[in-house]
């Protein structure tokens, strides 16, 4: 059993038809994904990665994990965006949000480099403090402004403590051949791992540049690439009646045209929450141009039910959700029969807490669905390394090819640059001088 999509919730809201009148359109994005002819087609390494990726560097991923779980309490991963997300996610989802406070043989694994606040990187060198510590530092240029100062931070914290011996402890995830981070690892004769040319950061998860965190917290990666590879079998079919992915993207896309603005990503288990951040990067990055795309977002239900459940059930009906149906969950838990009943909930005994979990989905399935919201629902067999790489090249693909629909580059991301550009002008990078000056003076300053 795999990751199927369920559309059967949206009866009322959508009529098969609609679908059906798409499949053209499908079959000539999915031919343009997989001839190349595309916009962006110099990104698509991602495609075929299940089955054409790297073995010698997969095996050398491996060991490189073992070594950081026997040399390191700490590992401190060092990306920003695709950088780090798609592993933070993965650990998060497969492990634990508590993963650094469960007792375990791999280390604690703390992600910096994706912000420029100083509380928050003073906190991580203080978790630091009294442990033995080694680096993941990624960036395919070396010079991404977030990570690159904070590499600059923990090199020194390595080089303090370890002197020579640092760089036994410093892995980088960088360009192939060029760039200030691969000049510097050849140079100090750093382990490196590649970021390939051909596989955005937002599509990288199942490279090295998620591999080796994921690896070095335990997780099989073995299992995570058959998940990703049974994906890439399974929707290689241009039919959007049996391509459960097309299915998905033709609904986000019939969607956008009925007038809806944001997708609502719901799950039910709070360890999914980040890997709904990598799915709003996903989305957000790859399809926000031009004027279009839904404005991806997500909840952990019953949790935000009690903060925006109101709005979402009686608000404006500017959404549609996507809920997550996880049928079976890592552990679960026996409600016993309490003789007293104080709390009234003997109703709830003499079950697993599963139960309860799927009826409040699909009791909030239904009130959203009577409400006026439309509902879909992504039902997964379970969390596991397979199934997690499964959903990972799932909603890849499903991504790229209603980007492809919908008349953009999937593969680009214009509109982040101009913030960076902002930044380096208000910071005085050399070379931005004019535009700090301009900025300035529209900020009214001197």
């Amino acid at each position: 059993m795999a990751l199927t999509f369920n559309n059967s919730y949206l009866k009322g809201f959508m009529s098969d038809h609609e679908i059906d009148a798409l499949a053209p359109f499908i079959k000539t994005s999915h031919d343009m994904l997989h001839a190349g002819t595309g916009l962006g087609n110099d990104f698509l390494g991602w495609v075929n990665l299940p089955t054409d990726y790297d073995k010698e560097e997969f095996e050398r991923i491996k060991k490189a994990a073992k070594k950081i779980q026997e040399q390191a309490d700490v590992l401190v991963v060092l990306g920003i965006g695709g950088s780090y997300l798609g592993a933070r996610a993965v650990i998060e989802v497969i492990k634990s949000q508590m993963y650094n406070n469960l007792a375990k043989k791999t280390p604690q694994i703390y992600f910096a480099g994706n912000s420029v606040s100083p509380s928050y990187l003073q906190e991580i060198i203080s978790l630091c403090k009294g442990k033995d510590v080694a680096v993941n530092v990624i960036s395919k240029s070396g010079t991404t402004t977030e990570t690159a100062l904070a590499f600059r931070v923990f090199k020194k914290l390595l080089e303090d403590k370890y002197g020579e011996g640092a760089k036994d402890r410093i892995y980088a995830t960088t360009d192939r051949k060029k760039g200030t981070l691969k000049e510097l690892s050849d140079k100090m004769g750093y382990e490196t791992f590649v970021v390939p040319d051909d596989v955005g950061g937002r599509f990288s998860v199942l490279t090295a540049v998620g591999l080796l965190p994921i690896a070095a917290a335990g997780i099989d990666i073995d299992a995570l690439m058959e998940g990703a590879r049974a994906a890439q079998n399974a929707l290689m079919d241009p039919s959007v009646e049996t391509n459960d992915a097309y299915r998905y993207a033709a609904t986000r896309f019939a969607m956008k045209q009925k007038g809806k603005a944001m997708e609502l990503l719901v799950s039910f288990d709070p360890c999914f929450a980040t890997m709904a951040e990598w799915y709003k990067q996903l989305y957000g990055e790859s399809q926000g141009k031009d004027g279009k795309g839904l404005f991806p977002s997500s909840v952990t239900f019953s949790t935000d039910l009690h903060s925006l459940g109101q709005i979402i059930q009686d608000g404006s009906k500017m959404l549609f959700e996507t809920f997550v149906d996880i049928k079976k969950p890592k552990q679960d838990f026996f409600i016993e029969n309490d003789p007293d009943n104080m709390d009234g909930l003997n109703f709830l005994s003499n079950q697993e807490m599963s139960i309860v979990n799927a009826t409040v989905m699909q009791a909030t399935l239904l009130a959203h669905s009577e409400g006026g919201v439309p509902c879909a629902v992504l039902e997964m067999p379970t969390i596991n390394e397979y199934e997690i790489g499964y959903l990972i090249y799932f909603f890849e693909k499903a991504c790229a090819v209603e980007g492809y629909m919908m008349g953009i580059n999937p593969f680009d991301q214009p509109g982040v640059e101009s913030y960076k550009k902002n930044m380096f002008a208000l910071l005085g990078k050399p070379g931005y001088e004019k535009l700090g000056e301009e900025l300035k003076a529209k900020m009214g300053k001197e």
